[in-house]
């Protein structure tokens, strides 16, 4: 029985190798390891480029970082639009978060926080980080505030973030990590060490069934193939970065800075229901404890749902991230919670 089990499974193998080709089935390589191979070209030339390894939040803007799309300042801040005359210059509005702040997919003038200084007419930085785990965002926007003493935080999440905070290595890259003892947060993987060689962090049942088309095949069907391929090191149980949320949130309302806490949505919301769902349920759990904390909120979602159902996913996002509608959207959503909390007037 067990020998017609390798069998049957070796001829599936074979089968699922010969639409890739003859040269596929003498070469059999570890798929998980040239993944993550091609990723780390991949991040090596980031950090030659819009990128450059941090101590303090594992990676980080690459200051005077310039391309036809992406463009940063000395300070690695995203270069904003010309000031309007008679435009506040200071203190500014600082926007913190990942990619949804730094403004993916879009160029430099229709990412959120620049459509937002338009807007208000008050000068505003984006300090937006792509990939940033919500304990990443927290201690950035602690540094920054402290340098830069603005007048507003607006302080961007999505829910992924949520579960980046509970890992100290996320798509290959070295970050920091909070670990709860007691009432307090101890912060950890400081200094932030440098990622590892690739074939450092195969776990042995990557090490023993990477090389399976098969097996690649079959998580692909079931959507588990990026997890299966992608370098991440779990320190934190599942469901722990939730339970960061609330004395992250402190953290925020410490610096004593007017602070507002914005939700933002994958398209995936409105792709797969479950999804929505699940979204929904981790941006409350951190919108409920910046609450708490005694920060103001803001849920995009209902905007986002009546742009969707009125034109259609297309209409607000790109492939991942919103589209410049999207952003000016979640700009004008902005705008219009820092007027009514008389953060701005």
């Amino acid at each position: 029985m067990l020998a017609s089990i390798v069998a049957g499974l070796l001829l599936l193998e074979i089968g699922c190798r010969l639409p890739q080709g003859r040269q596929a089935l003498p070469h059999w390589p570890n798929l998980v390891l040239e993944a993550r191979l091609e990723a780390r070209n991949q991040k090596n030339a980031e950090r030659d480029s819009a990128y450059r390894y941090d101590p303090a939040f594992g990676f980080a803007n690459r200051p005077d970082y310039q391309s036809w799309v992406l463009n940063y300042d000395s300070q690695g801040f995203r270069t904003m639009p010309r000031l309007a005359a008679g435009a506040v210059q200071d203190p500014p509005i600082l926007a913190t978060g990942d990619s949804y702040t730094k403004g993916d997919e879009v160029a430099d003038a229709e990412a959120w926080p620049a459509r937002l200084q338009t807007i208000l007419g008050w000068r505003t930085i984006n300090a937006g980080v792509g990939a940033y785990g919500l304990d990443q965002t927290v201690l950035l926007t602690e540094q920054l505030a402290k340098q830069l003493k603005p007048a507003v935080l607006v302080v961007g999440f999505i829910a992924d973030d949520v579960r980046r905070a509970e890992m100290s290595r996320q798509w290959g890259r070295e970050k920091p990590y909070f670990q709860r003892v007691g009432s307090e947060l101890r912060l950890r993987n400081v200094p932030v060490p440098m990622t590892p060689d690739p074939r450092e962090t195969l776990s042995p049942l990557q090490a023993a069934f990477g090389w399976s088309v098969l097996l690649d095949t079959v998580l692909d069907r079931l959507r588990l193939r990026d997890a299966w391929h992608t370098d991440v090191a779990r320190a934190l149980r599942p469901g722990e970065g939730e339970r960061l949320a609330c004395p992250l949130m402190r953290r925020l309302a410490a610096l004593g800075v007017p602070t507002l806490v914005v939700a933002q949505y994958l398209p995936a919301a409105w792709d797969v229901p479950a999804s929505a769902a699940e979204e929904r349920r981790v941006a409350g759990v951190v919108l409920d404890c910046a609450a708490k904390a005694g920060l103001r909120t803001l849920d995009t979602y209902a905007a986002f749902d009546a742009a969707v159902r009125a034109g259609g996913r297309d209409s607000v996002y790109g492939q991942w991230h919103p589209s410049w509608r999207g952003y000016l959207l979640i700009a004008n959503e902005i705008a219009g919670a820092l007027k009514r909390a008389q953060l701005v007037p």
